[in-house]
């Protein structure tokens, strides 16, 4: 009799709270998985942190919590059994639909973070070394349709253009009193590079693609934009060859955290040029100083329309649409 009136009883999370206010996220952070993205016969393992809320009307106490996880579970099965082709921001479309569905819900919204390794060869010495890059998907779901979003996080060095300025006046100066001619210094710091301090950066790019866009966003080229945004590209193993190639490369192109910003956008317009101007953009540069104690940070979001004219008229634009709005504007 008890397990009945408990099996029968109604869930507390459908009754009415006491404060009657609608609250704009509530769900769940921090669950993890192991997900395998590719082709079939050539997916790799991913280790995946993941998160999903919905938004909660004023009249229900509560979302139902396990059905967040039994929604996770049972996308990724479905994709793995099906054989289907994987990827972090349709496996993220897929579940927010489907607890929007479960929790009746007027929006949800799902955001995965996935580390895996790639392979590739050191500068010179060609030594294969593993590097470890984050990928992003993230999806909304409304009554208007859902939106999705695919990103990628890689690691780069850069070089400092205004402390390589300084001491290149300083060494102008010392080679001038030494008595060598103009042109002389001019060849001498064209031919060695000139010194100055480097930081490690954190490099982040987004797309975010409207329904029946022409061409797949990929991650590989995703990565390959911001690591090319950068001075140089970093290798976790390096023979001394490497790291003065790497070293050279990096002082040879020296970039503010603002230039490598506005390469990635550049890299963006020049890649996915087929690509319609409502597709959203969102690149993040953060270096990790070494002669201070802060850290900088710079970063662009808009619409590829909207980069596009910039890059064309030169002119500011004064609004640019953030990745909120773009995910909100499903079926607009």
């Amino acid at each position: 009799m008890e397990l009945s009136a408990l099996t029968h009883s109604p869930d507390v999370q459908n009754r009415a709270p006491a404060i009657h206010v609608s609250l704009s996220r509530v769900g769940v952070t921090g669950v993890e998985k192991v997900i395998r993205i590719g082709e079939p016969g050539e997916e790799q393992a991913y280790h995946a942190k993941l998160e999903c809320f919905v938004d909660l009307g004023p009249r229900q106490k509560g979302a139902h919590m396990s059905r967040f996880e039994e929604v996770v579970n049972e996308a990724i099965g479905e994709a793995i059994f099906g054989r289907t082709r994987l990827r972090a921001e349709l496996l993220a479309q897929q579940i927010a639909e489907n607890v929007r569905e479960r929790q009746d819900a007027l929006r949800a919204e799902v955001t995965i973070e996935a580390r895996y390794p790639e392979y590739k060869p050191a500068p010179v010495s060609g030594i294969p070394t593993q590097e470890i890059y984050t990928l992003f998907g993230c999806a909304v779901a409304s009554e208007h349709g859902t939106r999705r979003m695919v990103g990628v996080a890689a690691q780069g060095l850069t070089a400092c253009p205004c402390a390589q300025e300084l001491v290149a006046a300083s060494a102008r100066e010392r080679l001038s009193e030494d008595g060598f001619s103009g042109g002389d210094i001019e060849r001498i710091l064209e031919a060695v590079p000139v010194a100055t301090h480097n930081q490690r950066g954190l490099g982040t790019l987004h797309i975010g693609c409207v329904e029946d866009a022409p061409v797949d966003v990929l991650a590989q080229d995703l990565l390959e934009i911001v690591e090319g945004s950068m001075s140089s590209e970093i290798y976790e193993l390096m023979k001394r060859s490497d790291e003065g190639a790497v070293v050279e490369k990096a002082h040879r192109r020296p970039r503010f955290v603002e230039d490598c910003v506005r390469e990635m956008i550049k890299g963006v317009v020049e890649r996915y040029g087929d690509l319609g101007d409502r597709t959203f953009v969102s690149a993040r540069q953060e270096n990790l100083e070494t002669i201070h104690q802060h850290n900088v940070v710079a970063e662009r979001f808009g619409l590829l329309g909207e980069l596009r004219d910039e890059l064309t008229t030169n002119e500011h634009l004064r609004h640019h649409t953030s990745v909120r709005e773009w995910l909100d504007a499903a079926g607009a």
